[in-house]
């Protein structure tokens, strides 16, 4: 097995880190990368505004699940865990005696490449891991790294080669954290730093601009979700358009409506203790089911939304009798955003543009067949929604 292990304060990770990341994994053909942020750098002492431990190893969990890779993609905390300088031939010991039989890469920056000579145990980490440099064409010279390298390899019989990124992005995290905000930034990075006020960044999330509450919400889900949940706030945006309703609140509905997925069930179960809700015995069992209602809770009591938005994303996943505008925009948006792909999804899609109630209806009918047929129960809010939209009447 081939692993690269990319190593770094990434205080924070930036699209730099990100990019090189996602060059290394296709220029060296790796089977695995590992990310380990650093304790204690050896060659510089950290900025007295730098994040905590844990928060950079958190970022840093951030900006590898934006590679969308996680079979081959982990975070290490290796060097969290030791004390006193974080020294590279330290982690690779660790590693080798890990993984004996696999092939270790070591990636750098070139200005690395160039210090490595001074590096504490320069000959050890040579001995342990060949080493993998980033060129940018934007600003270094090809021909001197490869120089470099032939030296290394010379003097240390070490193995060296010289990775041109196909995509550069010159950022650097000090001036990040000057300007404090997120334009050198996974989405999802900006977002944890708004949302624990990171870096002298201090917003007040009851009064975040839709960008901002955007970065807050990817933030707390996996980067496999982004793209649904874009996909609704999109197509909220556009059904309340069509249909006269509030453009900024079916913004921050779809934005919020599942911000709070991948919880587990007893953090659901706690949160809706905590704001005194009751759950009725099928939503006690069901995660997602108790997404919507601690998802609403959320984005009332952390994030400032009125009531619309409240409503909305409470009852997204089952409707329920006398739906708002609002809540049916919501809905809809969550069943038949362009990433949805099932039988019967474009029916939904045109008849959405023509009548709101009976694509709304049809949603319910679909997803109270779709439970029937796996064997499931109900949730009788669903067969009371339909029953609403289609008779004027409860469910009989």
């Amino acid at each position: 097995m081939r692993i690269g292990i990319y190593g770094g304060t990434f205080d924070p990770p930036h699209l730099g880190h990100m990019y090189a990341a996602q060059a290394a994994l296709t220029l060296l053909e790796l089977d695995r990368l590992i990310l380990v942020p650093a304790k204690q750098p050896p060659h510089k002492a950290l900025s007295g505004d730098s994040a905590a431990p844990e928060r950079r190893l958190e970022m840093t969990r951030l900006m590898a699940d934006a590679l969308l890779a996680p079979d081959k993609v982990t975070v290490e905390d290796l060097e969290l865990r030791r004390e006193g300088p974080s020294y590279t031939s330290d982690t690779l010991q660790q590693l080798r005696e890990r993984c004996p039989g696999d092939e270790l890469w070591l990636l750098m920056g070139s200005d690395m490449l160039r210090t490595l000579p001074d590096w504490h145990e320069s000959d050890r980490i040579l001995a342990l891991a060949n080493i993998g440099a980033f060129c940018r064409w934007q600003t270094d010279r090809p021909e001197e790294l490869e120089a470099r390298g032939r030296e290394l390899e010379a003097r240390f019989g070490a193995t060296v080669r010289i990775l041109p990124l196909p995509r550069v992005y010159e950022a650097s995290s000090t001036r990040i954290r000057e300007r404090g905000d997120g334009a050198d930034l996974p989405t999802a990075v900006w977002g944890y730093i708004l949302r624990h006020g990171l870096y002298g960044v201090r917003r007040d999330l009851t009064r975040l601009e839709p960008d901002e509450l955007r970065a807050c919400s990817l933030s707390m889900v996996y980067a496999k979700r982004h793209a649904h949940i874009l996909g609704v706030e999109e197509t909220a945006v556009r059904l309340a358009r069509r249909w006269g309703g509030d453009q900024d609140l079916a913004r921050r509905a779809g934005i919020l409506h599942d911000c709070t997925k991948y919880w587990s069930t007893q953090r659901h179960l706690d949160y809706c203790r905590r704001y005194g809700v009751e759950l009725d015995p099928l939503e006690l069992k069901s995660e997602k089911l108790l997404h919507a209602k601690t998802g609403a809770l959320v984005a009332r009591h952390v994030f400032g939304q009125p009531d619309p938005v409240y409503d909305a994303i409470y009852c997204h996943t089952t409707g329920r009798r006398g739906m708002t505008l609002l809540d049916k925009i919501l809905y809809i948006a969550d069943y038949m955003e362009p990433n949805r792909d099932f039988p019967g999804v474009e029916r939904l899609r045109e008849l959405v543009e023509t009548d709101l109630d009976a694509a709304v209806a049809e949603g319910c009918e679909m997803s109270i067949r779709e439970m029937e047929e796996k064997g499931r129960e109900v949730h009788p809010n669903t067969r009371l929604a339909l029953a609403e939209l289609r008779h004027g009447k409860e469910w009989e």
